[in-house]
């Protein structure tokens, strides 16, 4: 029905003209009269714009599932890319300061050599001492079985007499119970030695190229992106790549101040291993927050077995002092340029990467997440890739 009741005109037009709109109509407060939804029922805006972002964000997480499943089933070939980025960010300043003198493949050649001297040097300097202090720590760790089955006795724990040789005593019959199983384990975990030793031949390998030729490298994964958007991702991966060498430089400069002031602090003490347990800082160190302490941990064991409780707990206020300098003065100093996130965020990313992925998860969540962080900020500073 028209306007009015009249039945509308039908008829066709001239060709090539609009037939007049209808004015709509409209209610006494003026608005215009809005029909019922095709579905016989109004939907609210809310429900609408929450439904939007739901499959939205379902999406997204689909996504982000698949990508975790496909980089599980290539684990030794993204651990070897990522062990190689870190190789990267380590060398690439005293490969620059070589290449300025000599040609750029004999900077890469000295750079490695260099840090396989060094490497080699610190595990043998290890290796040797372990061999040197072992049969003294052997007799020192007998003693300190006693005195710690003694203090258990004492207040304020009571144990029964025995309990500490009485548990040793368990385990060594366990051992002796289950050692065809644990032969076997082993046997089977010289598969995953097999594979460490491939991922670590594909990380040297990969990072020889990232040395030698990384810009052209980058350059040409430039070349295969639409011409519009090449500046943004350009200074996308250069913002990822300053920030995941600045984080890895750094954190390897925080291990090794823990470590040197552990070592440090176990020579004064005179707890045995101090070499060992000085690598076993500078490696947990590698995990934020939660890496150090742990390393810390097994310090006191062994000097509460070597030298006592009194020793054992000053080496636990080292946990306080440690995580104090470290999170006060080091990471500030040391990361605050290059990694901007809260240690909230530190915290949760580390307890997802290790529920994801283990130690390894835990070790690459920080970088991972402090790179995403950088390159948003970067993206929605300058507008995004192709805007």
């Amino acid at each position: 029905m028209g306007v009015n009741g009249a039945e509308p005109d039908r008829r066709p037009g001239p060709l090539g003209s609009r037939r007049p709109r209808v004015p709509a109509r409209r209610t006494r407060a003026g608005a215009p009269a809005r029909g019922p939804s095709p579905s016989g029922e109004h939907v609210p805006s809310g429900l609408r714009t929450a439904a939007g972002y739901t499959w939205r964000l379902a999406l997204l997480g689909l996504f982000a599932y698949l990508v975790v499943d496909v980089l599980a089933r290539l684990q030794l070939v993204v651990v070897a890319l990522f062990v190689a980025l870190v190789i990267t960010s380590v060398l690439r300043p005293l490969v620059d300061l070589l290449a300025r003198r000599t040609p750029r493949s004999l900077a890469v050649v000295i750079a490695f050599l260099c840090t396989l001297v060094l490497v080699g040097g610190v595990l043998a300097l290890v290796g040797t001492t372990v061999a040197d202090e072992w049969t003294r720590l052997g007799n020192e760790l007998r003693g300190g079985l006693s005195r710690i089955d003694r203090w258990l006795t004492g207040a304020p724990f009571h144990l029964r007499p025995g309990t500490v040789t009485d548990l040793r005593a368990k385990i060594g019959a366990f051992v002796s119970a289950h050692r065809s199983a644990l032969v076997s384990t082993a046997l089977s975990g010289a598969g995953r030695i097999v594979e460490l030793v491939t991922g670590l031949a594909l990380a040297v390998f990969c990072s020889v190229f990232f040395l030698h030729s990384g810009d052209r490298m980058w350059s040409w994964a430039q070349r295969q992106m639409p011409a519009r958007s090449r500046s943004a991702w350009d200074r996308a991966g250069r913002t990822a790549w300053r920030t995941f060498a600045g984080y890895t430089r750094g954190v390897l400069i925080v291990a090794a101040s823990n470590a040197v002031l552990v070592g440090i602090a176990l020579a004064v003490l005179r707890v045995p291993l101090v070499m060992p347990l000085m690598l076993l800082e500078f490696v947990a160190t590698l995990v934020p927050l939660i890496g150090s302490p742990i390393a810390l941990a097994i310090a006191s064991v062994v000097a509460l077995a070597a030298r006592g409780p009194v020793i054992a707990l000053l080496v636990l206020a080292l946990i306080v002092v440690i995580g104090q300098i470290e999170g006060h003065l080091l990471h500030p100093l040391v990361l605050g340029w290059s990694v901007r996130i809260h240690p909230v965020a530190i915290a949760v990313s580390v307890a997802g990467g290790t529920v994801l992925a283990g130690i390894l998860g835990a070790v690459v969540a920080v970088p991972v997440v402090s790179v995403a962080w950088a390159v948003l900020g970067e993206l929605r500073s300058r507008g995004a890739p192709g805007g």
